[in-house]
């Protein structure tokens, strides 16, 4: 179905600007006690989708795994994941935005070289980022957005892949570690995943900077 226009306002405005190829970008993860912060960069060839597309937050994961899909119909996709021990040494805050780096990174291998390999690329690509801070040296004009996944679509868009596919990664650390319950709670610090820790200790996907919060 045709989307509204507010809902591409961001990236109407950035093509007005010339930038040809423009990224959503987003992260989930931050707030955990245990797991990876994965983020996600979407470069949309089609604007058209028939599944709901909105803020990864107020999806039931049965509607971010099938939009999750069509995204992947519908655009090049990057995904970066830092880990527990990477965060642990350089922090939360500047992990996650390698991980954004990392997703970008990888959203622009999977792009035809025929593309990528033009000399005027650089100066077509802009980033649409989730929040009101990010550092990096990536050669790309960037512009900053706080509560994106809830106003750009691209966005949107990048925070429904990084949603789901964090979720896969604590769904499958859930069989390893099944005594956390982090199919549940995906690593967040939720009062049954508190209990766990005084249980049972910490895991090895658990943040050691994060011990005096638990």
């Amino acid at each position: 179905m045709p989307l509204a226009p507010q809902r591409l306002l961001y990236e109407t405005q950035a093509q007005t600007r010339g930038l040809r190829f423009v990224f959503g970008v987003d992260e989930v993860g931050r707030g955990p006690l245990a797991g990876p912060v994965v983020a996600a960069a979407v470069c949309l060839r089609d604007f058209e989708f028939k599944n709901k597309i909105n803020d990864s937050k107020k999806m039931s994961p049965r509607a971010r795994e099938v939009a999750f899909h069509e995204i992947f119909e519908k655009a090049y996709v990057g995904i970066g994941i830092i880990g527990e021990n990477a965060i642990d040494l350089v922090n939360i805050l500047n992990a996650s935005h390698l991980a954004m780096e990392m997703a970008v990174k990888e959203l622009i291998r999977r792009m035809p070289s025929e593309i990528v390999q033009v000399d005027s690329f650089s100066r077509q690509v802009g980033l649409l980022i989730d929040g009101n801070i990010f550092r990096t040296e990536l050669p790309y004009s960037y512009q900053l957005i706080v509560g994106g996944d809830a106003k750009c679509f691209s966005i949107a868009c990048a925070s429904i892949v990084a949603k789901v596919y964090r979720d896969r990664v604590l769904n499958w650390y859930d069989k390893i570690f099944p005594q956390y319950g982090f199919a549940q709670h995906k690593g967040y610090p939720t009062e049954s995943h508190r209990l766990a820790v005084q249980k049972y200790g910490t895991s090895i996907i658990h943040r050691k900077t994060f011990h005096g919060a638990v």
